[in-house]
Protein backbone atom coordinates (compact mmCIF):
# COMPACT_ATOMS: atom_id res chain seq x y z
CA UNK A 1 0.00 0.00 0.00
CA UNK A 2 1.07 3.46 -0.64
CA UNK A 3 2.79 5.68 2.07
CA UNK A 4 0.03 8.38 3.58
CA UNK A 5 2.96 11.29 3.93
CA UNK A 6 0.23 12.45 6.11
CA UNK A 7 1.46 14.04 9.72
CA UNK A 8 0.30 11.58 12.10
CA UNK A 9 0.01 11.15 15.74
CA UNK A 10 1.33 7.97 17.63
CA UNK A 11 1.70 7.00 21.14
CA UNK A 12 1.84 9.62 24.12
CA UNK A 13 5.64 10.38 25.45
CA UNK A 14 6.12 9.07 28.52
CA UNK A 15 5.58 11.57 31.25
CA UNK A 16 3.48 13.29 29.07
CA UNK A 17 0.24 11.62 29.76
CA UNK A 18 -3.31 13.95 30.03
CA UNK A 19 -5.93 12.80 32.59
CA UNK A 20 -8.16 10.88 30.00
CA UNK A 21 -11.43 11.07 32.30
CA UNK A 22 -10.56 14.73 33.70
CA UNK A 23 -10.50 15.61 29.79
CA UNK A 24 -13.39 13.75 28.72
CA UNK A 25 -15.87 15.22 31.51
CA UNK A 26 -14.46 18.57 30.08
CA UNK A 27 -15.74 17.87 26.22
CA UNK A 28 -18.65 16.53 27.35
CA UNK A 29 -19.73 19.60 29.51
CA UNK A 30 -17.45 22.20 26.99
CA UNK A 31 -18.61 21.13 23.64
CA UNK A 32 -21.50 18.44 24.12
CA UNK A 33 -18.90 15.63 22.93
CA UNK A 34 -19.57 12.17 24.33
CA UNK A 35 -18.53 9.21 24.04
CA UNK A 36 -14.90 6.76 24.48
CA UNK A 37 -12.13 9.24 23.99
CA UNK A 38 -8.72 8.35 22.43
CA UNK A 39 -5.59 10.11 22.84
CA UNK A 40 -2.73 10.43 21.08
CA UNK A 41 0.32 12.51 20.39
CA UNK A 42 2.08 14.07 17.14
CA UNK A 43 5.69 13.22 18.10
CA UNK A 44 7.32 16.20 16.65
CA UNK A 45 7.65 19.87 17.90
CA UNK A 46 9.82 20.86 20.55
CA UNK A 47 7.14 23.60 22.53
CA UNK A 48 3.87 23.65 23.57
CA UNK A 49 2.66 19.78 22.93
CA UNK A 50 -0.05 18.82 20.84
CA UNK A 51 -2.47 16.12 21.14
CA UNK A 52 -4.91 14.07 18.73
CA UNK A 53 -8.12 13.47 20.59
CA UNK A 54 -10.70 10.82 19.13
CA UNK A 55 -14.37 10.17 19.59
CA UNK A 56 -15.90 8.11 17.53
CA UNK A 57 -15.52 9.62 14.34
CA UNK A 58 -14.71 13.11 15.90
CA UNK A 59 -10.87 13.89 15.81
CA UNK A 60 -9.84 16.99 17.56
CA UNK A 61 -6.36 18.43 18.30
CA UNK A 62 -5.14 19.74 21.92
CA UNK A 63 -2.62 22.08 22.91
CA UNK A 64 -1.00 22.59 26.30
CA UNK A 65 2.18 24.25 26.86
CA UNK A 66 5.28 21.54 27.98
CA UNK A 67 5.80 19.57 31.19
CA UNK A 68 8.38 22.01 33.59
CA UNK A 69 7.67 25.27 31.27
CA UNK A 70 6.08 27.34 34.02
CA UNK A 71 9.44 29.44 34.39
CA UNK A 72 8.75 30.94 30.50
CA UNK A 73 4.95 31.56 30.43
CA UNK A 74 5.39 34.27 27.95
CA UNK A 75 5.99 31.78 25.15
CA UNK A 76 3.30 29.29 26.01
CA UNK A 77 0.45 31.71 26.29
CA UNK A 78 -2.59 29.39 25.37
CA UNK A 79 -5.05 31.89 25.78
CA UNK A 80 -3.61 34.25 23.20
CA UNK A 81 -3.00 31.41 20.52
CA UNK A 82 -6.95 30.35 21.00
CA UNK A 83 -7.36 34.00 20.87
CA UNK A 84 -5.79 34.73 17.81
CA UNK A 85 -7.49 31.57 16.05
CA UNK A 86 -10.85 33.07 16.93
CA UNK A 87 -10.40 36.47 14.97
CA UNK A 88 -8.35 35.36 12.17
CA UNK A 89 -10.51 32.18 11.36
CA UNK A 90 -13.39 33.58 10.16
CA UNK A 91 -11.67 36.71 7.50
CA UNK A 92 -8.67 34.08 6.65
CA UNK A 93 -9.18 30.59 5.44
CA UNK A 94 -5.20 29.34 6.44
CA UNK A 95 -6.00 28.77 9.93
CA UNK A 96 -7.61 25.46 11.92
CA UNK A 97 -11.21 26.53 13.76
CA UNK A 98 -10.39 26.63 17.59
CA UNK A 99 -13.22 25.41 19.66
CA UNK A 100 -12.65 26.36 23.41
CA UNK A 101 -10.66 27.11 25.80
CA UNK A 102 -9.53 25.94 29.13
CA UNK A 103 -7.84 28.04 32.10
CA UNK A 104 -9.01 25.62 34.62
CA UNK A 105 -5.50 23.75 35.26
CA UNK A 106 -7.59 21.06 37.66
CA UNK A 107 -8.55 19.28 34.38
CA UNK A 108 -5.26 18.55 33.02
CA UNK A 109 -2.82 20.24 35.11
CA UNK A 110 -2.07 23.17 32.59
CA UNK A 111 -4.87 25.62 30.79
CA UNK A 112 -4.97 24.13 27.10
CA UNK A 113 -7.45 24.78 23.83
CA UNK A 114 -8.94 22.25 21.59
CA UNK A 115 -9.46 22.94 17.73
CA UNK A 116 -10.24 21.10 14.79
CA UNK A 117 -8.15 19.04 13.11
CA UNK A 118 -6.28 19.95 9.99
CA UNK A 119 -5.39 16.90 8.25
CA UNK A 120 -2.41 17.17 5.58
CA UNK A 121 1.26 16.97 5.03
CA UNK A 122 4.02 18.71 7.33
CA UNK A 123 7.34 18.73 6.67
CA UNK A 124 9.77 18.25 9.51
CA UNK A 125 13.65 16.84 9.28
CA UNK A 126 13.15 14.33 6.91
CA UNK A 127 10.78 14.38 3.97
CA UNK A 128 7.88 12.22 4.47
CA UNK A 129 6.95 8.87 2.53
CA UNK A 130 4.98 8.80 -0.38
CA UNK A 131 5.25 12.20 -0.79
CA UNK A 132 8.09 12.90 -3.94
CA UNK A 133 9.83 16.37 -3.18
CA UNK A 134 11.13 17.10 -6.49
CA UNK A 135 12.90 20.61 -7.10
CA UNK A 136 10.11 22.35 -8.81
CA UNK A 137 7.83 21.57 -5.83
CA UNK A 138 10.25 23.12 -3.61
CA UNK A 139 10.51 26.11 -5.63
CA UNK A 140 6.53 26.92 -5.87
CA UNK A 141 6.48 26.05 -1.69
CA UNK A 142 8.70 28.05 -1.00
CA UNK A 143 7.62 30.44 -3.04
CA UNK A 144 4.25 30.06 -1.79
CA UNK A 145 5.44 30.28 1.70
CA UNK A 146 6.61 33.42 1.59
CA UNK A 147 3.85 34.79 0.12
CA UNK A 148 1.30 33.64 2.75
CA UNK A 149 3.62 35.42 5.21
CA UNK A 150 2.92 38.65 3.43
CA UNK A 151 -0.33 38.12 3.21
CA UNK A 152 -0.79 37.24 7.08
CA UNK A 153 1.34 40.87 7.21
CA UNK A 154 -1.48 42.65 5.21
CA UNK A 155 -3.81 41.50 7.37
CA UNK A 156 -6.09 44.38 9.08
CA UNK A 157 -5.17 44.11 13.09
CA UNK A 158 -7.71 46.71 13.86
CA UNK A 159 -10.46 45.18 12.09
CA UNK A 160 -9.35 41.68 13.78
CA UNK A 161 -9.87 43.56 16.78
CA UNK A 162 -6.19 42.30 17.96
CA UNK A 163 -5.01 45.88 18.05
CA UNK A 164 -4.06 45.17 21.98
CA UNK A 165 -1.93 42.58 21.60
CA UNK A 166 0.59 45.24 20.52
CA UNK A 167 2.65 47.48 23.21
CA UNK A 168 3.27 50.47 20.83
CA UNK A 169 6.40 51.65 19.59
CA UNK A 170 9.85 50.11 20.99
CA UNK A 171 9.04 46.55 19.45
CA UNK A 172 12.50 46.20 18.35
CA UNK A 173 14.18 46.94 21.15
CA UNK A 174 11.51 44.99 23.07
CA UNK A 175 12.63 42.05 21.79
CA UNK A 176 16.14 42.52 21.72
CA UNK A 177 16.52 43.37 25.27
CA UNK A 178 13.66 40.16 26.19
CA UNK A 179 15.41 37.79 23.93
CA UNK A 180 19.12 38.80 25.66
CA UNK A 181 17.72 38.12 28.95
CA UNK A 182 16.38 34.95 28.60
CA UNK A 183 19.49 34.03 26.64
CA UNK A 184 21.49 35.05 30.29
CA UNK A 185 18.93 33.36 32.26
CA UNK A 186 18.47 30.09 30.83
CA UNK A 187 22.32 29.96 29.55
CA UNK A 188 24.02 26.44 30.77
CA UNK A 189 27.48 26.41 28.49
CA UNK A 190 29.99 29.10 27.58
CA UNK A 191 28.36 29.68 23.90
CA UNK A 192 30.85 33.25 23.09
CA UNK A 193 29.25 33.39 19.44
CA UNK A 194 25.43 33.93 21.11
CA UNK A 195 26.94 36.47 23.61
CA UNK A 196 28.73 38.65 20.43
CA UNK A 197 25.41 38.44 19.02
CA UNK A 198 23.25 39.79 21.58
CA UNK A 199 25.50 42.45 22.31
CA UNK A 200 25.79 43.66 18.60
CA UNK A 201 21.58 43.38 18.10
CA UNK A 202 21.64 45.67 21.17
CA UNK A 203 24.28 48.15 19.79
CA UNK A 204 22.66 48.14 15.97
CA UNK A 205 19.05 48.43 16.36
CA UNK A 206 17.13 49.77 13.66
CA UNK A 207 14.14 51.76 14.21
CA UNK A 208 10.66 49.96 14.00
CA UNK A 209 9.25 49.28 10.30
CA UNK A 210 5.60 49.30 10.68
CA UNK A 211 3.17 46.95 12.79
CA UNK A 212 1.14 43.79 11.96
CA UNK A 213 -0.25 40.47 12.87
CA UNK A 214 2.78 38.53 13.40
CA UNK A 215 3.10 34.63 13.78
CA UNK A 216 6.79 34.44 15.41
CA UNK A 217 7.43 31.04 14.03
CA UNK A 218 6.68 30.90 10.71
CA UNK A 219 8.68 27.56 9.11
CA UNK A 220 7.58 24.54 7.10
CA UNK A 221 6.91 22.42 9.75
CA UNK A 222 3.82 25.05 11.48
CA UNK A 223 2.61 24.63 7.51
CA UNK A 224 -0.31 22.10 6.99
CA UNK A 225 0.45 21.22 2.69
CA UNK A 226 -2.36 19.81 0.54
CA UNK A 227 -1.13 15.94 -0.04
CA UNK A 228 -2.20 16.22 -3.76
CA UNK A 229 -0.32 19.89 -4.46
CA UNK A 230 2.00 20.53 -2.07
CA UNK A 231 2.78 23.95 -2.60
CA UNK A 232 -0.74 24.69 -1.63
CA UNK A 233 -0.88 25.68 1.89
CA UNK A 234 -4.17 24.29 3.93
CA UNK A 235 -3.50 26.24 7.01
CA UNK A 236 -0.50 27.79 9.86
CA UNK A 237 0.08 25.97 13.10
CA UNK A 238 1.37 26.85 16.66
CA UNK A 239 0.08 29.98 17.30
CA UNK A 240 1.24 30.92 20.64
CA UNK A 241 4.02 33.54 20.23
CA UNK A 242 2.12 35.43 17.57
CA UNK A 243 1.18 38.90 18.35
CA UNK A 244 1.10 42.57 17.16
CA UNK A 245 4.42 44.07 15.92
CA UNK A 246 7.23 44.64 13.37
CA UNK A 247 7.07 42.72 10.58
CA UNK A 248 10.09 42.33 9.91
CA UNK A 249 11.64 40.74 12.99
CA UNK A 250 9.08 37.99 11.83
CA UNK A 251 10.68 37.87 8.38
CA UNK A 252 13.69 37.36 10.62
CA UNK A 253 12.64 34.50 12.77
CA UNK A 254 11.79 32.63 9.33
CA UNK A 255 15.07 33.28 8.12
CA UNK A 256 16.73 31.97 10.95
CA UNK A 257 15.01 28.81 10.37
CA UNK A 258 15.36 28.97 6.75
CA UNK A 259 18.62 26.58 6.46
CA UNK A 260 21.09 26.76 3.52
CA UNK A 261 23.00 23.61 2.21
CA UNK A 262 25.99 24.75 3.52
CA UNK A 263 24.76 26.04 6.98
CA UNK A 264 25.97 23.74 10.11
CA UNK A 265 24.78 20.23 10.23
CA UNK A 266 22.88 20.97 13.61
CA UNK A 267 20.48 23.13 11.96
CA UNK A 268 19.27 20.53 9.53
CA UNK A 269 16.91 19.57 12.10
CA UNK A 270 14.77 22.96 11.29
CA UNK A 271 13.43 21.47 8.08
CA UNK A 272 13.78 20.71 3.97
CA UNK A 273 14.72 24.09 3.47
CA UNK A 274 18.23 23.08 2.11
CA UNK A 275 17.02 20.92 -0.22
CA UNK A 276 17.35 21.82 -4.47
CA UNK A 277 14.47 23.97 -5.48
CA UNK A 278 14.21 25.79 -2.34
CA UNK A 279 14.86 29.77 -2.45
CA UNK A 280 17.83 31.11 -0.62
CA UNK A 281 17.39 33.19 1.88
CA UNK A 282 18.34 36.25 -0.16
CA UNK A 283 16.04 35.30 -2.82
CA UNK A 284 13.41 34.97 -0.52
CA UNK A 285 13.85 38.56 1.05
CA UNK A 286 13.44 39.52 -2.75
CA UNK A 287 10.01 37.68 -2.89
CA UNK A 288 8.68 39.26 0.35
CA UNK A 289 9.77 42.54 -1.13
CA UNK A 290 7.97 42.07 -4.13
CA UNK A 291 4.81 40.23 -1.79
CA UNK A 292 4.61 43.11 0.38
CA UNK A 293 4.51 47.05 1.37
CA UNK A 294 7.06 46.35 3.69
CA UNK A 295 10.54 48.79 3.22
CA UNK A 296 13.83 48.28 4.80
CA UNK A 297 17.19 48.52 3.40
CA UNK A 298 19.47 45.53 4.77
CA UNK A 299 18.20 42.59 6.09
CA UNK A 300 21.26 41.49 8.09
CA UNK A 301 20.28 42.57 11.37
CA UNK A 302 17.06 40.58 11.16
CA UNK A 303 19.15 37.57 10.18
CA UNK A 304 21.16 37.78 13.17
CA UNK A 305 18.20 38.35 15.15
CA UNK A 306 16.23 35.41 14.12
CA UNK A 307 18.99 33.18 14.38
CA UNK A 308 20.01 34.61 17.87
CA UNK A 309 16.46 34.08 18.69
CA UNK A 310 16.46 30.75 17.74
CA UNK A 311 19.69 29.87 20.00
CA UNK A 312 17.65 30.99 22.52
CA UNK A 313 14.41 29.16 22.48
CA UNK A 314 16.11 25.61 21.86
CA UNK A 315 18.73 26.61 24.98
CA UNK A 316 15.13 27.02 26.92
CA UNK A 317 14.24 23.68 25.97
CA UNK A 318 18.23 22.64 26.74
CA UNK A 319 18.06 24.27 29.71
CA UNK A 320 14.73 22.62 30.91
CA UNK A 321 16.13 19.01 30.47
CA UNK A 322 19.47 19.52 32.11
CA UNK A 323 17.16 20.67 34.69
CA UNK A 324 15.38 17.54 34.37
CA UNK A 325 11.63 18.72 33.66
CA UNK A 326 12.06 16.77 30.64
CA UNK A 327 13.02 13.41 29.72
CA UNK A 328 12.56 13.99 26.48
CA UNK A 329 15.72 12.10 24.73
CA UNK A 330 15.69 14.36 21.94
CA UNK A 331 16.86 17.14 23.73
CA UNK A 332 20.16 16.04 24.80
CA UNK A 333 21.99 17.14 22.29
CA UNK A 334 20.81 20.76 21.61
CA UNK A 335 23.23 22.59 22.99
CA UNK A 336 24.80 21.51 19.48
CA UNK A 337 21.85 23.70 18.01
CA UNK A 338 22.75 26.62 20.23
CA UNK A 339 26.17 26.66 19.36
CA UNK A 340 25.22 26.06 15.16
CA UNK A 341 23.28 29.53 15.65
CA UNK A 342 25.93 31.55 17.60
CA UNK A 343 28.48 30.18 14.90
CA UNK A 344 25.89 31.30 11.72
CA UNK A 345 25.20 34.80 13.47
CA UNK A 346 28.70 35.05 13.86
CA UNK A 347 29.32 34.29 9.79
CA UNK A 348 26.96 36.25 9.05
CA UNK A 349 28.55 39.44 10.84
CA UNK A 350 31.60 38.89 9.90
CA UNK A 351 30.61 38.35 6.28
CA UNK A 352 27.73 41.01 5.97
CA UNK A 353 25.40 38.43 3.97
CA UNK A 354 22.35 36.22 5.46
CA UNK A 355 22.72 33.76 2.53
CA UNK A 356 25.66 31.68 1.02
CA UNK A 357 28.01 32.35 4.49
CA UNK A 358 30.44 29.50 3.80
CA UNK A 359 31.57 29.83 0.99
Amino acid sequence: MKDDPRDHATEIRQGEDLDRDALATWLRDALELDGELAIEQFPSGFSNLTYLLKLGERELVLRRPPFGAAGIRGGHDMAREHRVLSRVVDVWPRVPRPLAYCDDTEVIGAPFYVMERVSGVILRAKPPKGLELYPARFKALSKRAIDTLAELHALDVDALGLAELGKGPGYVERQISGWSRRWHKAKTDDVPTMDRAATWLGENQPADSGVALIHNDYKYDNLVLDPDEPAHIIAILDWEMSTVGDPMMDLGTTLGYWIEAADPAPLRMFGLTALPGNLDRARLVERYREQSNCSFDDPLFYFVYGVFKIGVIVQQIYARYKAGHTQDPRFADLIHVVQACGATAERALDTGRISDLWR
